[in-house]
């Protein structure tokens, strides 16, 4: 019996020995062998892991307001199997249908969708009206989840997801300019495109220890690496001149009714695109909903066309560099002969007329002389280079165009070439930066349209410097082609430009019409119109260029249709900028009229209320403060504007507020906007303001105004200093006593241009087959 007992208690011992031996070799195993094994597991069940969207950078236009930018948004999925369980797919198709406009039938096949086994999803997007939803729309979304969480206890039977999206708030404005974000996040077209590595940021990430719920434990060891987001894009563009741009194309479109239509604004002296637009267009917000792929077409940099007569710059200032162009020498305007091709001055005959009038009236004959007899192929194809054509200019978009330029060989294709047909292929933007060139004397830019690159994750700007290319004529002979080009306005009675003269301005410019090329032939009826030109002469703050392709009507030149746009989007540019009138030649009438607007109550209005109201007015305003409301405003409501006056718009009580360009404006309104603003004023000189300079000291902020007359702002030549002025009064005796010049030409020697009072429409030229 005891031993018995004894083999039992061995026996049971043994196996208790040997369930320890397993046990302690597979612990070995587990926390040696495989150790690192199961610890990645244990990690998996324990850690988390949690992505931190970076978000893509900001683009502005040159005064900081919002041209596209990331928004919150919203998808919304359904579940087709809590759908089905409660039995409300009747009433989830009906209403969520009616909320986001989704066809019925699409809907109720998404509410009761089913897996390939049979089974009802638990998920389903509701694409495309349900994806990236605004948070106007979301809310209505959500009422909806509310209502069937009461009735139904179901509120997840739809299921929102909070995401975001590229937004536009301008809709149309720039649309071109500024491309649009794909729904699957790619960038396309436009300056998404083109700065689509600066604009995209680097994604953060979090990595924490959570309990089995998935809540974070109270002592989890954290690794965190924060997101990196976009840079944000300052564009040249200024967003007012860009709608007085699209205002006046949609009024011409109404007029025309064109094939399309296109406007450049620049600066020309740094080639810095002030506004850029093209119809058709599109809404970047909904661009699915484009159903014409060619309203995706920038035609700004992309379409290439004969230019016609606004080509005759080129020749025109090859001629002078080359001391070729004598104004007063003349010419017989008949119907000529060039290699077996006839040309004519559009069927007229203005028998001996000077070269000059021939510029004026854009004689096709007088510019093949310019062009064949006396530059020759050779040196005309040497400034057609020069000046950029054939060439891309280089502008910060995608997918500019350029036609290279064949050798000019026959006799034909160097005088059909002289004016702006035949084997000359060109763009818009290589058009205004010639133009440009003879404007800033002679020098021809890189144009532009982002003029800096913000970093917001550490403050650093990276700014767009003016790149020149190469002198292309002398500072000389550009001065004397301006001349020129401003007596084809100036000159109402034969001027082709004149619909474009702008009262108080120096308006330089030059009409085109060129017959489209259409089944091997010119055709009798399509015409490509335009005008190109800059204002002010003496001190040029914009270049422009219209192209009206094809519009409808009988004799519709460059000079009927094109000008008559110049004029309008130029005067208001002009005037928004600040730029003073001379009036000097109207000083004289009695009845000169000062029309005055009063200044609207913006108080209390969103600042996309005020902007639109304003814009619609013509008025130009400025936003100071990154607020959603007016707060304050100047002038005040009720008040009288004078021309070309801004409003300034106070969004917050904030004394690190950026503070605006003061540039323009009067003594007493740049003091009323920094008094508005709480900034202390330094003044140097009289007059309007021409610089500012911003000094901090502790917390208070002072700026630092130069003023100079509107005189010198309208010559260019600098107010004398008041020291030297008192001390030559003292030797020369009393003002009144100090001799007087009257000055009667320009400074070269040639007869200063003359503008008279008169209108007609322009004249269109006479193709010549190549």
């Amino acid at each position: 019996m005891v031993k018995r007992i004894k083999m039992r208690t061995l026996l049971i011992g043994g196996c208790i020995t040997l369930f320890f031996l397993v046990l302690i070799t597979r612990i070995f195993f587990i926390q040696v062998v495989n150790s690192s094994t199961w610890q990645g597991y244990a990690s998996e069940l324990v850690e988390r892991e949690q992505t931190i969207k970076a978000s893509r950078g900001s683009i502005t236009d040159r005064n900081g307001n919002i041209l596209a930018t990331d928004a919150p948004a919203y998808t919304v999925s359904v579940n087709p199997e809590m759908i089905h369980e409660l039995g409300i797919e009747d009433v989830v198709t009906t209403k969520l249908s009616a909320i986001l406009g989704k066809n019925e039938s699409e809907m109720r096949a998404l509410v009761t969708a089913k897996n390939k086994d049979g089974e009802f999803y638990k998920q389903r997007e509701v694409r495309s009206e349900g994806y990236k939803i605004s948070p106007e729309l979301a809310a209505k979304v959500t009422a909806l989840r509310e209502e069937l969480k009461e009735e139904y206890k179901a509120q997840n039977a739809i299921v929102m997801a909070q995401e975001s999206k590229r937004f536009y708030p301008e809709e149309t404005l720039a649309s071109h300019l500024l491309g649009y974000m794909s729904y699957d996040g790619k960038a396309v077209n436009g300056l998404e495109v083109s700065y689509d590595k600066e604009l995209t940021g680097t994604d953060g990430y979090l990595n924490y220890q959570k309990d089995a719920k998935g809540i974070k434990l109270p002592d989890s060891q954290d690794n965190y690496l924060p997101p990196q987001n976009g840079n944000n894009l300052k564009l040249t563009i200024d967003d007012t001149i860009q709608f007085y741009i699209e205002d006046a194309i949609k009024e011409a479109v109404a007029q025309y009714n064109p094939l399309s239509m296109t406007v450049i604004a620049a600066d020309p002296n740094t080639m810095e695109i002030l506004g850029m637009a093209n119809w058709p267009n599109f809404n970047p917000n909904t661009y699915g909903e484009t159903t014409d792929q060619k309203n995706f077409i920038n035609h700004a940099t992309q379409s290439i066309y004969e230019p016609g007569s606004t080509f005759k710059i080129v020749t025109l200032a090859g001629a002078v560099e080359e001391k070729l162009f004598d104004p007063n020498a003349t010419f017989e305007s008949k119907r000529i002969n060039i290699g077996g091709f006839s040309i004519s001055d559009n069927g007229h005959t203005y028998g001996t007329i000077s070269y000059l009038e021939g510029v004026k009236r854009s004689s096709n004959v007088a510019f093949v002389n310019l062009g064949y007899n006396m530059l020759g192929g050779e040196r005309l194809r040497h400034y057609i280079d020069e000046f950029g054509f054939g060439q891309k200019t280089g502008i910060d978009l995608p997918s500019e165009s350029a036609s290279p330029i064949k050798p000019l060989v026959y006799k034909s294709e160097i005088a059909t070439a002289a004016y702006g047909h035949g084997l000359v292929q060109v763009t818009p933007i290589q058009q205004v930066a010639a133009i440009s060139a003879i404007a800033n004397g002679g020098k021809l830019m890189v144009p532009h349209l982002v003029k800096e690159i913000i970093n917001p994750n550490d403050g650093t700007t990276e700014v767009t410097k003016p790149k020149e290319v190469r002198q292309v004529i002398s500072k000389e002979s550009a001065k004397l082609v301006s001349g020129y080009l401003e007596q084809v306005v100036a000159d109402q009675q034969i001027g082709t430009g004149r619909n474009a003269y702008i009262e108080g301005y120096r308006v330089a410019g030059k009409t085109g019409t060129a017959r489209k090329w259409v089944n091997g032939e010119y055709s009798k009826t399509k015409d490509v119109v335009s005008f190109i030109g800059f204002a002010p002469v003496n001190n040029p703050k914009i270049a422009m260029l219209v192209v009206i392709d094809q519009p409808s009507g009988t004799n519709i030149g460059g000079g009927a249709a094109a000008a008559p746009v110049f004029k309008k989007i130029v005067s208001q540019t002009l005037q928004y900028m600040g730029v003073p009138k001379d009036t000097t030649k109207t000083a004289d009438k009695k009845a000169a009229t000062i029309v005055q607007t009063k200044t609207p109550d913006l108080t209390g209005k969103t600042a996309k209320q005020a902007r639109s109201q304003l814009l619609n007015a013509g008025i130009a305003y400025e936003t100071l403060g990154k607020g959603e409301s007016v707060i304050r405003q100047y002038p005040a409501a009720g008040e009288f504007m004078n021309p070309g006056q801004r409003i300034y718009l106070l969004t917050e009580d904030s004394s690190s507020m950026k503070v605006p360009d003061l540039t323009g404006e009067s003594l007493r309104d740049a003091m009323e906007v920094l008094s508005l603003m709480k900034v202390g004023v330094i003044v140097k000189g009289e007059g309007y303001v021409v610089s500012q300079k911003e000094q901090v000291s502790g917390e208070q902020r002072t700026i630092q105004l130069t003023l100079q007359t509107a005189k010198a702002a309208v010559t260019g030549i600098a107010d004398e200093d008041p020291e030297s002025s008192d001390a030559a009064l003292e030797e020369e005796g009393t003002a009144e006593e100090s001799s007087k010049t009257e000055e009667t030409g320009n400074s070269d020697g040639t007869e200063a241009p003359t503008n008279e009072t008169d209108s007609s429409s322009g004249a269109a030229i006479d193709p010549v087959l190549p």
